[in-house]
């Protein structure tokens, strides 16, 4: 697959997964396909669950600024805080250079940057670690600790990562979602979900203060796994946070576009 291909697949998948995601949210979430722009906004207090990409491939750079532009028009009028979502690699080679000035001129400040990972990787041996036991997600308290340890790991109030996920029976019955327990305690999480022929897996997070010994890997082998043995799905793909871009390759899957992630100046 080229880098091109790679990352019109990884737009893809940001657009399936979300959709439901959001509607899982909010029934009411803002779901629009607009020219050049993908929105999946649930307008809770998970900042992830608001998102806007741009989907459109070869970029220039004054096509560039007005879909920025229409972007964060869009952010801006909603009431919970998310993320415009771009995938370096559907831009004009030069292009990449002056995003964060066409985003700083749209009123968006560069928050993190992620990269988007792909791989006929499947199936997985079954995982093992000498700290830890498994347990798939299935009970509201299971979903609660499985919030926790995201809003913990990302930086989010406890309340923001539970406004995400609380009462979903999708995360309860259709995506494949494991806590990782050292001692009877979750400490890590991982999901994987079917999307468009793909396993995606999602919110893989580790307690801070259990990170560096290998969970954060072993609970998404568990997730892959798992989501591989019920679907016979043979690729998946992913969208990596610095903290994760190390673990994934290990694990078979391969880098394509970098990612950056924008958000509304204060």
């Amino acid at each position: 697959m080229t880098d091109l291909a790679a990352a019109v697949e990884s737009v893809a998948q940001l657009s399936t997964v979300w959709r439901a995601m959001v509607l899982d949210r909010n029934e009411k979430a803002d779901v629009r396909d607009l020219p050049g722009l993908t929105i999946r906004w649930a307008d809770c207090r998970f900042a992830f669950w608001n998102a806007i990409t741009l989907t459109e491939v070869g970029v220039e750079r004054e096509l560039l600024e007005q879909r920025v532009l229409r972007a964060a028009e869009i952010m801006r009028s909603k009431q919970r805080p998310g993320f415009l979502w771009l995938f370096e690699d559907l831009l004009v080679g030069d292009v990449r250079d002056t995003l964060d000035t066409v985003a700083q001129r749209a009123g968006l400040v560069h928050a993190f940057p992620g990269t988007g990972m792909a791989g006929d990787l499947l199936p997985v041996p079954e995982p093992h670690h000498p700290d830890l036991t498994f347990e798939r997600v299935t009970t509201d308290e299971q979903l609660m600790a499985y919030a926790d340890i995201n809003s913990r790991a990302y930086g989010f109030d406890v309340a923001d990562g539970r406004d995400g996920l609380a009462g979903s029976a999708l995360w309860k019955q259709d995506v494949f979602a494991y806590l990782a327990l050292r001692e009877g305690t979750p400490v890590a999480c991982a999901a994987t979900v079917e999307a468009q022929g793909r396993l995606f897996v999602i919110l893989v997070a580790t307690e801070p203060d259990q990170q560096r010994r290998g969970y954060g890997e072993a609970v998404t082998r568990k997730a892959l796994f798992e989501g591989a043995r019920a679907t016979g799905l043979t690729r998946a793909t992913l969208h990596a946070t610095v903290a994760g871009a190390p673990v994934y390759p290990r694990i078979g899957f391969v880098p394509n576009s970098p990612i950056r992630f924008y958000t509304l100046a204060s």
